[in-house]
């Protein structure tokens, strides 16, 4: 239940939230409340901006657009601004658009075109001589994103088209639902953390470092808006079938319609909704455009949305049951999260029993216990999560509170001042702790042992087969050559696979341990610095914390991991069992770029931003993501952003791409 505000204090309190939100959302890709919820935080915000005008804040999120630039890429502006659509879950609001047409244009019957709304990211995709050259999210309007290496991976978007003029159109990248149960899938059984639902995957995809991994992820776009069509377009539903022609994804004919009344629209999402779990993407309602484009264009926009569009939002897919016991997981890290047991029910296709519950904060805040009835969400989530309780009885259960113990191995738990996160100290010593770290250990971003999934280590580690990391490398052919299942070529491919993952690059190894706060990003800056594990095990953490990007919690958390001697001893196991990590390539000397600070703008035609970032790194320079006095060159690519004009502003010297190839 949405609070009503009735104070200044309480209104900027909301905006502050609903910026919250809005990170986490689009920059994050982790949203932590639906957004149904979030667009009723939104309609309280404009009712208290509409009573007390002399309390609105010139960045209130009424008033503009929340960007999803994420700072890991150049920026480009939008020629014509990307803004946001106003929604509506309300039939009568649906009414109400209809209504205002009329009001302005001064016309009845005015034709619309309805489409789906599909729940993905937005993306500005440009074309010139047929070539697919700049692709830009949304970003805050004005200028996004240029992630066009990525958006050159997307599956269905064409490299060339027949068609040699300049075309620019916006669409939706989405990730289809077999591609993001495929990728959950692979997350899970490498230890990593699933995505909530198939638009968090889409975004966390698109907006991947390496283009190469992008590309892999099965990403699909659908394209419904030309920015300046010919002249022979007047109308939306003329741009579906002009595009189409050009050889780029747009609507099948089914999922597009024409209408002018409020009644004509409102039968069409009912169509739609009846088909939703039948499609073999997440939408989350439809969207509703006058027709005519010079009309459009007499009606404008406001700075955050169009006057002549809006959504019509479906709500998230909900059913009633019945919690029955709520459990803690605990994960690698030591972190309880408590689970929802439900009574089975069947939501969107599939039988759900289990809904996650967060933290205990959540459980507070919506005073869940067991014995509850309540309603679960999915919404394109892989976890359903509870929405809230419904009052059957007086006679409850008391609240429910996270336990002193951990479950697992009844080890103390500590709540740190600050974090919402409940952990087990037992560390090492922790079943719960170990098997995840043991899933960590073996996944793909870690020593990368394939054939070895999640059932395997579940199924070696209750035979006792499995007790520490060092104990996958001690595993023989005779311990397995009498379980079910595993026959002389499984047990020899797995072998094999252990066997293979002993020479890991030292930044594989580092992240596989599993030290809390260390991803991937902050354990190869580690490597490069340490550059073996000898230097890297007597580490000080005032040389760490001098690190870029490595701050006192990540430098306190490795120092305190390898002052553990249970850590110390695991380490010096695995290294004594032939585990020998690569240090990173060595790093040219001498060479022009080394101690050279670069950023790049623009597309390269011989490069991936990868690979030109690995090239400078290799000879000793640094790639940077914004332009600064301390800037030595910026690399220059077609089409280049802002930070063209700021460099000459700055009189960095402009490295073109012709000359970046001349210098290595």
């Amino acid at each position: 239940m949405i609070k009503t505000v009735t104070s200044k204090e309480g209104y900027k309190k909301l905006v502050k939230e609903i910026k919250a939100h809005d990170r986490r959302y689009y920059q994050e890709s982790a949203p932590t409340i639906s957004d149904y919820e979030y667009d009723l935080l939104v309609k309280e915000l404009e009712r208290v901006e509409a009573l007390h005008p002399d309390w609105v804040e010139s960045s209130s999120p009424t008033k503009s657009i929340s960007t999803d630039t994420s700072g890991h890429f150049t920026t480009a502006k939008h020629r014509i601004p990307m803004l946001s659509l106003a929604n509506t879950y309300s039939k009568e609001e649906v009414e109400a658009f209809i209504h205002r047409m009329e009001k302005l244009t001064e016309q009845k019957d005015i034709p619309f075109n309805v489409e789906l709304k599909m729940d993905g990211v937005a993306l500005s995709v440009i074309y010139e001589g047929g070539k697919l050259v700049q692709a830009v999210t949304r970003g805050n309007g004005a200028q996004g994103d240029d992630v066009t290496q990525n958006a050159a991976g997307i599956k269905n978007l064409p490299q060339m088209i027949n068609s040699k003029d300049r075309m620019e159109m916006r669409g939706e990248v989405y990730l289809p639902l077999s591609e993001f149960r495929r990728l959950n899938k692979e997350r899970e059984e490498s230890g990593l953390e699933v995505y909530a639902n198939p638009r968090n995957a889409a975004s966390g995809s698109l907006k991947l470092i390496d283009a190469e991994v992008s590309k892999k992820r099965g990403l699909m776009i659908m394209l419904y808006d030309l920015v300046n069509p010919p002249a022979s377009i007047s109308h939306q539903s003329q741009i579906a079938p002009f595009l189409k022609k050009s050889g780029l994804p747009v609507f099948d004919k089914e999922f597009t319609h024409s209408a002018v009344s409020a009644e004509e629209i409102l039968s069409f999402a009912s169509i739609i909704e009846k088909k939703r779990s039948s499609l073999p993407f997440e939408i989350d309602g439809i969207v509703v455009k006058v027709d005519n484009l010079d009309v459009r264009a007499d009606l404008g926009a406001t700075n955050k949305s169009p006057r002549w569009a809006m959504a019509y939002k479906f709500a998230a897919e909900q059913a009633e049951t019945v919690i029955e016991s709520i459990s803690v997981q605990v994960g690698r890290t030591g972190v309880l999260t408590p689970v929802a047991n439900l009574t089975p029910v069947l939501l969107s296709g599939s039988t759900i029993s289990r809904a996650t519950l967060h933290n205990q904060d959540e459980i507070d805040r919506k005073d869940i216990r067991e014995g509850d009835r309540v309603i679960i969400e999915k919404g394109g989530d892989v976890i359903p999560k509870v929405v809230s309780v419904i009052q059957t009885s007086k006679k409850r259960a008391p609240k429910w509170k996270m336990p002193t113990s951990c479950p697992h191995c009844a080890g103390p738990v500590e709540h740190k001042e600050g974090e919402v996160a409940v952990r087990c100290k037992a560390g090492v010593k922790c079943t719960g702790q170990y098997l995840a770290r043991l899933k960590h250990f073996v996944s793909k971003g870690a020593m990368n042992i394939e054939n070895f999934g999640v059932k395997v280590i579940e199924r070696f580690y209750s035979l006792g087969l499995l007790e520490t990391l060092p104990d996958i490398y001690r595993l023989e052919q005779e311990d397995l050559e009498e379980l079910e299942g595993f026959g002389d070529r499984s047990i020899e491919v797995l072998l094999g696979n252990i066997e293979k993952s002993k020479e890991p690059e030292l930044f594989r190894f580092i992240f596989a341990l599993g030290i809390p706060f260390v991803g991937v990003v902050a354990a190869k800056t580690i490597a490069e610095y340490v550059k073996d594990m000898d230097t890297f095990l007597s580490v000080e953490e005032e040389e760490l914390i001098a690190l870029e990007g490595i701050g006192e919690k990540v430098a306190g958390a490795i120092v305190e991991y390898l002052e553990d001697s249970h850590h110390l001893e695991e380490i010096e196991d695995l290294l004594e069992l032939g585990i020998a990590p690569k240090a990173p390539a060595k790093k040219q000397s001498g060479h022009l770029f080394s101690g050279k600070t670069f950023v790049m703008t623009g597309t390269l035609d011989g490069y991936s931003r990868s690979e030109a970032k690995e090239i400078i790194e290799g000879r000793g320079g640094k790639v940077t993501s914004s332009i600064s006095k301390i800037t030595d060159y910026l690399l220059l690519g077609k089409n280049p952003g802002s930070k063209y004009n700021k460099a000459i502003k700055l009189k960095v010297e402009i490295l073109p791409e012709e000359d970046f190839k001349e210098l290595i």
